[in-house]
């Protein structure tokens, strides 16, 4: 039980410190859902003095995994990775909801997602009238799983990668490669796109890996280890045929660029008979890196975007994803660029989770997904700004319908490679 992440429980201190901090205990202030609770809890289940019966399975899929509390803890207790596994004990006790085994199933699948993808355009395109809305975030047709208030993205006629060739020639002496992320590949196309602008801009070489699959976060913080193993032996194996030959591979989104570079580790940390694939996940940590760090530590964009006329017209506010700040500490390269050509204004707190929290929260507890966003869309408000920025789809997706539920419509969210591509232009 837990394998290598056996904890004791003392090593909690109970000082509080992560209380303040922790996502779901600002909404709900239950000291069972606080991150100290949850390690009694966690601690009574490793001792064999608690069942895994509903209401504890209740109670640790309540947990945004933002790692706040990981943060801020004195003695950096891994709470996040421990719910992990806790959730992978609940899959393999109730199993999963059929939505999820489907949705997990074509994560693993990427020639049938693709042709669902296509198949899922061509429905909204006959089936329901099309409207260009600023976020690219459309209501979708009705499922138990959606709720009325809810705004999902939309699907692209084509994905990113399929609308693009596999090689792209810029006439430079740097090359990379692109993992994009399911969201940005099928939805949010526009990032590619942006990012493919910027590199040709650079004069980097590019190579979009097309046979790339999901990182597996989704299944990571679903408790579905079985799918986040073939995902991540799979990319390791593929990411290990090419790396010799690029400079880097960069990822336009936090949680992915989490996911490859930091978790792949921990996964594969939990059993000795992992070891090898731990060891080649950690080989491959120096050559990934999220877009904006690449972009600002290992090219010349800074002082390409300087050379660009400013567009004080536009106000931006800049959310920090969790897997961006508090799991790969960085925040400063995205601001560096933006800056160049953007008036920033820093909303209250701008590194508080979103309340995304991943498939269940978003599924079966929507309702503290929407609890939690609306700080955010409120702070959003307050600093005047047309447009958000942040380097997470995830945190697009939750950050763009709390907005929508909360009434703004005047702010459009928009990943900073978006932004700076734009500032390319004029």
């Amino acid at each position: 039980m837990f394998d290598n992440y056996k904890i004791n429980t003392e090593l909690c201190v109970k000082c509080g410190k992560c209380i303040p901090d922790c996502t779901i205990h600002k909404i709900n202030s239950d000291e069972v859902t606080s991150p100290r609770g949850f390690i009694e809890l966690l601690g009574a289940y490793q001792d064999g003095d608690l069942e895994l019966d509903k209401d504890v399975k209740d109670i640790f899929e309540s947990c945004f995994l933002c790692t706040s509390c990981v943060q801020v803890c004195p003695n950096s207790i891994p709470t996040d990775m421990l719910i992990e596994q806790v959730r992978d004990e609940i899959r393999k006790k109730f199993g999963l909801a059929w939505y999820k085994k489907a949705f997990f199933f074509l994560l693993r699948h990427r020639k049938i997602m693709d042709f669902m993808a296509k198949m899922g355009y061509v429905f909204q395109t006959c089936g329901f009238k099309i409207i260009e809305e600023k976020n690219s975030m459309k209501p979708r047709f009705s499922l138990p799983i959606i709720k009325k208030d809810r705004m999902l993205p939309s699907v692209g006629e084509k994905t990113f990668l399929n609308a693009n060739p596999p090689k792209i020639d810029n006439g430079g002496k740097i090359k990379v490669a692109i993992f994009i992320g399911c969201l940005a590949n099928y939805s949010y196309t526009n990032i590619g796109k942006s990012l493919l602008e910027i590199l040709a801009k650079l004069e980097i070489d590019v190579d979009l890996i097309k046979e790339q699959k999901c990182c597996g976060a989704p299944a990571y913080f679903t408790g579905d280890f079985d799918t986040v193993r073939h995902l991540a032996q799979h990319n390791i194996t593929y990411f290990e045929s090419f790396i010799d030959e690029v400079d880097a591979i960069i990822i336009p989104e936090a949680t992915c660029s989490a996911m490859i570079k930091i978790d792949y580790p921990h996964f594969f940390d939990k059993d000795e008979k992992d070891k090898e694939w731990k060891n080649r996940a950690i080989a491959l940590q120096n050559k990934i890196f999220m877009a904006t760090e690449y972009l600002a530590k290992n090219t010349k964009l800074k002082k390409l975007l300087s050379s660009y006329n400013q567009n004080l017209d536009n106000l931006v506010t800049y959310h920090d994803p969790c897997h961006a700040k508090k799991m790969q500490g960085i925040f400063r390269e995205p601001r560096e660029l933006l800056s160049q050509n953007y008036q920033l204004t820093e909303m209250s707190d701008p590194d508080r989770c979103c309340g995304f929290g991943g498939v269940t929260m978003q599924s079966e507890k929507y309702h503290l997904a929407k609890k939690a966003g609306m700080p955010k869309a409120s702070m959003i408000e307050q600093t005047k700004a047309n447009l958000v920025s942040t380097e997470c789809s995830a945190c697009k997706m939750q950050i763009t319908n709390s907005l929508n539920v909360s009434g703004i419509e005047d702010v459009i969210v928009k990943n900073p490679i978006e932004l700076i591509a734009d500032a390319l232009k004029k």
